[in-house]
């Protein structure tokens, strides 16, 4: 017990902190410019130039050592008989953001590395600061601008940022990007996941422009122990020169401001009257514009105001018991087999979500880019946000939580604004400890539960869970997990993994847990267009089945909550190759890659209806 105890500690106090850590003397911090949405920004998006590279040859010698004149120098000869190897201004373009999977036939199934060239010009005013940042590159990427290296940054799918104040030019100026997506035992996912190993710059690529003092990270929600206060903080990046400056906050909609003065670590507390605040809800979406000012800094954003807490198995939404009635989505655009990139395809997404009569979506299995988070606050559309701890990671390797631990981080400060977002979920389908009381998984798991609650005390925390029989027809939720959790989500597969449909008839669900119940993922295979018996399995008629036995055994849990079945729409994986039928795809969807309906999606559509009407 007590060497349990002293682990968590080590693995809580890992020397490797929240933000990202660098590589070589010349790479500077990498962070996130929080809200690049609200400030004066500058879009690198468009077509970049490319060398695929499995070899590495670009930045390793052939005795696999850095090699100094790496692509990064973007070298050109000197004279006819120099031999340089390699040209951007002669290799293909790809789109940015986008995956390099989808872009080109022969990248389908690549994984390795890719370099990106993007030349730009930047005639930056005196006393300014500008950084470079990255909405996502899966899954590692290395920057440098002008031959000089920025940092590196690990994990696919959260943003970070550079300052480039000190190396950019007034033109010319060369910012090259080596992407390497490939999968890693340590890496978090690790290598084996049941989605499409997506790589490149999948998210957009801005320069923004600050003043010396500006601001870095904001948060302002309703507090959830007095909700007539809404309270937060800003924090500012200050430059060594900078003295202490007034930051006013504004939300024009109430008339409300406030003017407070940052400490001496640049941080300040805020707290306004949320009286005149309406509450944000699925069905009346309220969103206030907010205003940020310091000094020569100005941010705006749009917040929305709600509580969400829970009371023994409910969950309650500005104080009162909601159902969540959601699906599960990845990040693949709704008419095509690649990474959602836009805000168009936010939308589409989340109506199909709305045409459901869904409130809810859980963002499987990564977080989500931020264009969904802003969508999700404008439709009214709660969400279940998560990292990608998925299936079976190095519990006990500290380098693998530190980089947990900074997906999570980063998640959380890019999203901690928006209203959609109640839940925070770290892990899914994490298999528990041989030890009856836990061990490693448990010891990580718990690390990352406490992160989150002092990162963001304003919304609940969950994680996909797997059950157990306890006889035969009689499932208990009981993961040691579970204690340390606000909300339970369980995976289960009646009807498609585990036994026949009809099985599900005769289930009885238990849980060891006073806490609400979010059946997180249920489901089955169909091709879209397949038609036979609904005992013919991958038609729709099996899937409609399913989903029918599905939803009668659902109504008999008396702590469910909500559910976020498997999946919204079919996605690629290459665990899942069976000619004609998956082709590799997951054919869980209740849409097609294409956008066409299943028949399942009609028995979805029919129960949440039928839910909503109870609850008015």
């Amino acid at each position: 017990m007590i060497l349990s105890s002293l682990l968590h500690v080590v693995f809580l106090f890992a020397p490797a902190l929240l933000k990202q850590t660098t590589v070589g003397d010349s790479s500077a911090p990498a962070y996130q410019i929080m809200n690049a949405f609200g400030r004066a920004a500058t879009s690198l998006n468009g077509e970049w130039q490319t060398i695929v590279d499995p070899f590495d040859v670009g930045y390793f010698n052939y005795r696999m050592q850095p090699d100094p004149n790496g692509f990064f120098r973007n070298q050109k000869p000197g004279s006819s008989t120099e031999r340089v190897e390699y040209d951007f201004d002669r290799s293909p373009l790809l789109r940015v953001p986008g995956d390099w999977n989808s872009q080109r036939a022969d990248l389908l199934l690549y994984e390795g590395t890719i370099w990106y060239r993007r030349r730009f010009d930047y005639a930056l005013p005196p006393n300014r600061r500008l950084f470079v940042q990255f909405g996502g590159a899966n899954y590692e990427a290395r920057v440098w601008l002008n031959g000089v290296e920025l940092g590196v940054h690990e994990g696919g799918f959260t943003p970070f940022a550079f300052e480039i104040t000190r190396l950019v030019r007034a033109s010319g100026n060369d910012l090259i990007v080596k992407v390497d997506n490939r999968r890693r035992a340590d890496a978090v996912p690790t290598q084996n996941f049941d989605w499409w190993n997506y790589g490149g710059l999948t998210r957009d690529v801005t320069l923004v422009e600050e003043p010396r003092a500006f601001v870095r990270e904001y948060a302002l929600q309703l507090d959830p122990h007095d909700e007539r206060r809404a309270r937060g903080w800003v924090h500012l990046d200050r430059s060594a020169d900078t003295t202490r400056i007034p930051v006013t906050v504004r939300i024009p909609g109430t008339g409300q401001s406030q003017t407070v003065t940052p400490d001496a670590s640049g941080r300040a507390k805020l707290s306004l009257d949320a009286s005149r605040l309406s509450r944000w809800t699925p069905e009346r979406p309220r969103l206030y514009d907010v205003e940020i000012i310091a000094g020569d800094d100005t941010i705006r954003d749009r917040i929305g105001f709600r509580t969400i807490a829970v009371r023994g198995s409910r969950i309650l939404l500005n104080g009162r018991p909601i159902f969540l009635r959601g699906i599960s989505i990845h990040e693949e655009a709704p008419y095509a087999a690649r990474r959602a990139v836009s805000a168009d395809d936010a939308r589409v997404l989340l109506g199909w979500v709305k045409e459901l009569g869904g409130n809810f979506a859980r963002l499987a299995h990564y977080p989500h880019n931020e264009a969904m988070l802003r969508a999700a606050d404008e439709m009214g559309v709660l969400i279940w946000a998560e990292i990608p701890v998925y299936w079976t990671i190095q519990w006990n390797n500290p380098a693998t939580f530190a980089n947990a631990r900074r997906q999570l981080a980063e998640m959380i400060e890019r999203d901690r604004n928006r209203a959609s977002v109640v839940l925070w979920s770290v892990a899914n389908e994490t298999p528990r400890d041989s030890a009856p009381g836990g061990g490693p998984r448990l010891r990580f798991l718990r690390g990352l539960v406490d992160d989150a609650r002092r990162l963001d005390s304003t919304r609940l925390i969950t994680a996909a869970l797997e059950h157990r029989y306890i006889d035969s027809t009689t499932i208990m939720i009981d993961d040691p997990l579970g204690v340390y959790l606000d909300v339970l989500g369980n995976n289960e597969y009646i009807g498609w993994y585990d036994g026949p449909i009809d099985k599900t008839d005769r289930i009885v669900w238990r849980s060891a847990f006073d806490k609400p119940l979010v059946m997180s993922e249920f489901g089955g295979d169909a091709r879209q267009g397949l038609h036979g018996g609904a005992n013919k399995i991958w038609t729709e008629e099996y899937q409609e089945a399913l989903y029918q036995h599905q939803v009668a055994m659902l109504r008999r849990i008396p702590f469910l909550s909500g559910m976020s079945p498997w999946i919204l729409k079919d996605f690629r994986s290459p665990r899942r190759p069976l000619p004609g039928i998956q082709d590799y795809f997951n054919r869980k969807g209740l849409v097609s890659e294409r956008g066409e309906r299943k028949k399942a999606f009609d028995v979805l559509r029919r129960f949440y209806a039928e839910v909503a009407r109870a609850k008015n």
